[in-house]
Order: structure tokens, then sequence, then C-alpha cells
């Protein structure tokens, strides 16, 4: 049997590149999404942000230090909606869960090796 999830984030983002690489090292199958190039709907913005909460955006991002305080203020959906790349990554759906980054807590739930 495999085991297949979704992963939500960037093509060119680094930390993405990596989390399918060693996901698919230990037998997981990727249905990777570049948000850039085939934008989330508004369900699925309001999704993750019902999900994450506030954690969705990443307010370490050059995206994030690129904004104004008026974009700064928006709601979560409708930030991903404009600047995709502000959106936390990568964004993981695999069965009941559903997890945020690549970090040692989101490589146990996944079995992979930290």
């Amino acid at each position: 049997m495999t085991n297949t999830l979704k992963m939500l984030g960037l093509a060119k983002c680094s930390t993405c590149q990596k989390a399918k690489a060693q996901l698919e090292d230990h037998g997981w199958t990727v249905d990777f999404r570049d948000v850039q190039q085939q934008p989330l709907s508004d369900q699925e913005r309001r999704d993750l942000a019902g999900e994450f909460g506030e954690k969705i955006i990443n307010r370490a991002s050059l995206t994030w230090r690129g904004m104004s305080e008026d974009e700064r203020t928006a709601e979560p959906t409708d930030m991903m909606g404009d600047k995709p790349s502000v959106m936390k990554r990568p964004a993981i759906i695999a069965g009941d869960l559903r997890l945020l980054g690549w970090t040692a807590n989101v490589k146990r739930a996944l079995d992979v090796p930290a």
C-alpha cells in the first residue's frame, strides 16, 4: 500500500523541495501543488486559515517583509489570495493529518527521520 499526501507550497521553495524529496525517500507519494502556478480557491484558503489560524501566514518571509502595513492587516485568506508566497509552507494534508512547515514534529508525524 502506498501512502499518498497532498503538499501545498511553492516549487522554488527549498523547504518544499527538501520535504518532498525526504517524503518520497520514505515511501510517500506526494501530490504537490505550486500555489503560485495553481492558486488556491477562496474555499481552500478559508479551510487552511480555519485549520491553522494566523500560523498559515509566514511572517518571516521576504513577501511579508515587503508588504505594507495595510496589506498586513488583511485577513489571512485575502493575503494568500493576493500574495500566495506569504503562505507558510509546506502545508501537508495526509488523511486526517493537517501539518504546516517542515519541522521535527511534522517529520515525526509522517514517520520521516528528523
